[in-house]
């Protein structure tokens, strides 16, 4: 193979493993004995401390104690508003939070954000191993029973819970929005933890979105520490947010004092388990909802860190500024979809239009360097230098081919980042049977129109292969990628389908443009030759 098709062949396969891997193989959860004793760990960021876990045995797994108290636990006060039901419980907990609006129905059903076992919202334990067995015991009192929100309302619910030498006061103040105010106050100084809860585990969402826990620092670094791979316990101060988070939605504590220790452990299954640590009166906010980049702008700009897009966050966050922009004028996301595509080509169009006539050239000289490889064949010093010259005498650049290949790689890679946790897709339209872009295609049309788009690019493509293997390799990516593609959300396709049309027509263009030009020199040629031949004539 040429330079230019192992390049090609190299970043294809690179991008097929990255599908195959992340669908077969996503991070499965390490067993753990639930007696096992945890050795205690340093964590290696920089701004960990040293503060004690409130178990010191199993991290976080729930102890039997806790397990009959959740069982008893009822429920203290129902919070209704038009998008979300709340209810908290006699253990002082956000027991349940589902979304109404039906664009976040998950299979059909109101979506529900508290995970149903592990720790829940604003729950207390406390390190002295009496106080916590006697605060499982006693119940939560509440000064109402019932809150209704209306579409910008407010409304304080206060809790009380009476122990033993301990008053214990949780003031929450609700908002429609989904985020809430907490004041927490004791009647004497305290060591004590609150839990930022744990995600729901939603069926059907895609295997390689991450899911877990967010500690977002002032210095601007977002550690995630993923579902299954969390063996020792990290501590922070200075936190700016912690969210336990999937896919499309997210448990938040945000606007935390500096002081606070923010820790993140694990649970028997090796999730992280996130909880505030302190030893006075705490006040800060929460949230629990969708991760929708409007609605937690509005809340507080520092909640949109809590969206997060992995290794192109780079990329990402621009592309969806982009997006939202388009979406803004289009009002549709598939529309936008398509106008981020057509932007992305023409911003590249100068780098690939060069690199297609120089897959042209490479295609025409391909003869001749199969002459070079003849000629030098034991001396292949003479060889490469006899092929560059001739590349440089015709214009042609090996990997030209390649280089606008290699861009649109990490584009692509962060509109899926986008696209992938993109909570706004979720319910919205395109045209047609396309009526939901966070998902699946049920018709498999948009993954076949693509497939077919690839394959169609693939024969207009120029290529020099002497191998009839290489050759069957590139023939059946097509096939590949449709394959792989059939699972992934519809606005992701449709942006590949979209790229490969435009590469079509782009390579059309290309394609009559070069046969032009050859055609002009040939006829150049042939009129020197001929005035050469007068010439000689006369």
């Amino acid at each position: 193979m040429s330079a230019n098709q192992r390049l090609i062949l190299a970043v294809v396969l690179s991008f097929v493993f990255f599908i195959v891997y992340s669908a077969l193989f996503p991070p499965k959860p390490v067993k753990r004995d639930a007696n096992a004793t945890v050795p205690a760990k340093t964590a290696t960021q920089s701004t960990q401390t040293t503060a004690a876990t409130p178990e010191q045995t199993v991290g976080h797994a729930v102890s039997s104690m806790e397990k009959v108290a959740e069982k008893d636990a009822t429920t203290l006060v129902k919070v209704s508003s038009p998008h979300f039901a709340m209810k908290i419980d006699t253990l002082g907990r956000i027991a349940s939070n589902v979304l109404l609006d039906k664009k976040y129905y998950v299979q059909g059903k109101p979506a529900e954000l508290v995970a149903q076992e592990g720790a829940e919202p604003l729950f207390i334990r406390f390190a002295d191993d009496v106080l916590n067995a006697a605060a499982l015991k006693t119940p939560y009192r509440s000064d109402v029973n019932a809150v209704e929100l209306g579409e910008q309302g407010q409304r304080v619910v206060t809790l009380t819970q009476m122990l033993p030498d301990l008053t214990v006061t949780k003031k929450l103040t609700l908002y429609a929005d989904g985020h809430y105010d907490v004041a927490l106050s004791f009647s004497k100084p305290v060591r004590y933890f609150v839990y930022v809860g744990q995600h729901y585990e939603h069926k059907g969402q895609m295997v390689m979105a991450v899911h877990g826990v967010m500690v977002y620092g002032a210095d601007g670094v977002a550690n995630i520490f993923e579902d299954g791979d969390v063996e020792a316990r990290a501590s922070f101060r200075d936190v700016k947010l912690v969210s336990a988070f999937d896919q499309y939605f997210a448990s938040i504590f945000f606007r935390l004092d500096p002081d606070v220790i923010v820790n993140v452990d694990h649970d028997a299954r090796n999730n992280p388990v996130a909880y505030l640590e302190a030893s006075k009166n705490l006040s800060f906010k929460g949230f629990i909802g969708p991760k929708n980049f409007k609605q937690l702008k509005s809340i507080d700009p520092v909640l949109t860190h809590a969206i997060e897009y992995g290794w192109f966050t780079w990329a990402a966050k621009p592309l969806f500024a982009v997006l939202m922009w388009l979406h803004g004028f289009f009002g549709n996301w598939g529309w936008a979809i398509i106008a981020l595509v057509v932007m992305i080509r023409l911003i590249l169009y100068p780098l690939t239009y060069r690199g297609m006539l120089s897959m042209q050239k490479m295609k025409d000289l391909a003869p001749k360097i199969k002459e070079l490889r003849e000629k030098y064949k034991g001396d292949p010093q003479r060889m490469n230098a006899a092929t560059m010259e001739l590349y440089k005498k015709h214009g042609a650049n090996p990997l030209g081919g390649c280089l606008p290949l290699l861009l649109q790689i990490p584009v692509f890679f962060a509109v899926y980042r986008v696209l992938l946790n993109a909570v706004e897709l979720q319910g919205a339209p395109w045209i047609l049977w396309v009526n939901d872009l966070s998902r699946m295609d049920p018709t498999y049309i948009l993954p076949i129109l693509m497939g077919a788009s690839m394959f169609v690019q693939q024969r207009m493509t120029p290529n020099n292969f002497t191998d009839p293997m290489q050759e069957k390799i590139f023939k059946y990516l097509p096939v590949v990628f449709t394959f792989f593609f059939v699972t992934f959300p519809s606005g992701l396709v449709l942006y590949w389908l979209t790229n490969n049309l435009l590469s079509i027509a782009q390579q059309y263009m290309v394609n009559k443009q070069y046969a032009k030009i050859k055609a002009m020199r040939h006829e150049e040629h042939e009129a020197a030759k001929r005035h050469k031949g007068d010439k000689e004539a006369s």
